[in-house]
């Protein structure tokens, strides 16, 4: 039977280890897929394209990084709740984050499409990475939604 292990539990570099495992499994997933995705971009549609990729994806992780804020702590506050026994409380909180991150969500994707094209100049893009970054930012942004 396995020792299942919780946050309150007291912690050796075992326990630890077996802890943070799965974290440290998806960091270094991801890392490697952000590696090939870069090679296989910059091998089959050029450095142009891989250079426009790579200019405006900061400009999209702060977008959307301001969802993943409030997704946290939204889930953490439900989850508080819930661990209170207020189940009634935690669904009115759970369906009160749920329209503000799609309302959120909505605003931060027409802000950036409308942004888009100063940002990626302010970054630093060219007139021939120009149309690269407005695909790429376009699509990213209007599936921003949904993540």
């Amino acid at each position: 039977m396995k020792q299942q292990i919780q946050l309150s539990d007291h912690f050796n570099y075992g326990r630890l280890i077996r802890f943070t495992l799965p974290s440290i499994c998806m960091m270094i997933f991801t890392s490697i897929y952000g590696m090939v995705d870069g090679f296989f971009i910059s091998n089959f549609v050029g450095k142009t394209a891989f250079a426009s990729v790579n200019l405006i994806i900061p400009y999209l992780q702060i977008l959307g990084g301001v969802g993943a804020m409030l997704g946290v702590g939204g889930s953490a506050l439900v989850a508080k709740t819930l661990g209170e026994g207020d189940t009634k409380r935690a669904g009115r909180y759970f369906t009160m984050m749920l329209y503000l991150m799609v309302g959120t969500s909505i605003f931060f994707t027409i802000v950036g499409i409308a942004t888009l094209r100063p940002v990626a100049y302010l970054f630093g893009a060219t007139d021939a990475m120009i149309s690269d970054v407005m695909i790429y930012g376009t699509i990213c942004l209007l599936f921003n939604i949904a993540l």
